[in-house]
């Protein structure tokens, strides 16, 4: 990564309901050669509200769960595609779920990226790191349906 981009700092907002996994990209964040700004809101309707009050400061990527109470990631998603200010935010869906069907929506609704939740923290930390050098690159266009789950051998 160039000094330019380890002095980049990044926005970034995480919609997640449970705790460990917010406490993991916390951790594996700070431990991250990038400088960021962390924000957490913990479901939908949360995550609704913080974007419609900070349109003029959006983050520079939305990490994204699915199975959250009140409105879900497949709802947000629909949702922010639909406002023209947040047609092109960056958003990663970041899920332990994981079935084809389900990653097909989503790659049609128009996410950047899906991450599968990896047990191991290491692999946590390293996607989490990719999808940020996405971002600090200005690469974080649709990839081919091939590419659009993200893991450690194509990232």
């Amino acid at each position: 990564m160039t000094t330019k981009q380890q002095h980049t700092l990044l926005n970034i907002l995480l919609v997640d309901d449970d705790i460990d996994d917010i406490y993991f990209f916390d951790i594996a964040l700070k431990e991250l050669p990038v400088s960021a700004h962390l924000t957490i809101v913990n479901d939908g309707e949360q995550l609704m509200n913080y974007l419609s009050e900070n349109l003029e400061h959006l983050p520079d990527i939305l990490f994204l769960d699915l199975n959250m109470p009140r409105k879900n990631g497949f709802e947000c998603l629909e949702e922010i595609r639909l406002i023209e200010k947040l047609k092109h935010l960056p958003i990663i869906i970041f899920s332990t779920s994981f079935e084809q069907g389900v990653v097909n929506i989503l790659y049609k609704n128009g996410a950047q990226y899906f991450i599968r939740k990896p047990s191991d923290f290491s692999q946590f930390k390293k996607l989490i790191h990719q999808s940020l050098i996405f971002v600090l690159q200005g690469n974080i266009s649709q990839p081919t349906r091939e590419k659009f789950v993200l893991t450690i051998e194509n990232s």
